[in-house]
């Protein structure tokens, strides 16, 4: 029965139009995005650094320059990190990521859209504390991959899982002196509701 109602389910989605991309369609997405630094984040003044997780609501813009092919600006609420030398707590941090990519969306006859994209990330830390003085992180520019699959839910909507890495690597300055460079090389998991218009 179970695997009846499985083919069924998939013959259904395979026979259901996609959620067609074409020249000049725009699209908006509003979601939760999961920012999940790199296990190793360098060391900061002789100790190892690590930066926690952090998740907030997200937006992506998306302007189709041709069929199947977008350019996308991803915004987001301000992350919040906690920052720990050798394990004991050093500060936090907020951060805005702002996302530029081109992405190409594969066609196809089924509800299920995979894309691939990349681009330039830039992000900027500010609010930035510490017990142990006047902390600063540079701001970064580095590359990002996208990677991710729509669900049309009609013609004019999607659900969209998908996930993201961005090179970001900062020097970090306390109380005016460089302490060393914080690797973050954060993976994005991000779920959202993409609206076509």
């Amino acid at each position: 029965m179970k695997i009846t109602l499985l083919a069924l389910l998939a013959s259904a989605a395979l026979a259901a139009p996609a959620l067609a991309q074409s020249a000049g369609d725009m699209t908006l997405g509003f979601g939760l995005a999961s920012v999940s630094p790199k296990s190793d984040n360098g060391t900061l003044a002789g100790a190892a650094a690590t930066v926690d997780d952090s998740v907030r609501p997200s937006i992506t813009f998306e302007y189709f320059l041709r069929d199947n092919l977008g350019l996308e600006v991803l915004g987001a609420l301000p992350f919040k990190h906690s920052i720990y030398l050798n394990g004991g707590y050093a500060g936090e941090t907020k951060q805005l990521p702002p996302t530029i990519s081109v992405s190409y969306h594969f066609a196809n006859t089924s509800k299920f859209t995979p894309f691939v994209g990349v681009g330039l990330n830039y992000t900027k830390f500010f609010e930035t504390n510490s017990p142990l003085g006047d902390l600063k992180i540079d701001d970064s520019f580095g590359v990002a991959a996208h990677l991710g699959v729509d669900y049309a839910v009609s013609d004019k909507a999607a659900l969209r899982l998908d996930l993201r890495y961005a090179k970001i690597g900062s020097d970090v300055h306390l109380n005016g002196a460089n302490i060393g460079k914080v690797e973050i090389d954060p993976l994005v998991t991000g779920v959202s509701y993409v609206i076509k218009f």
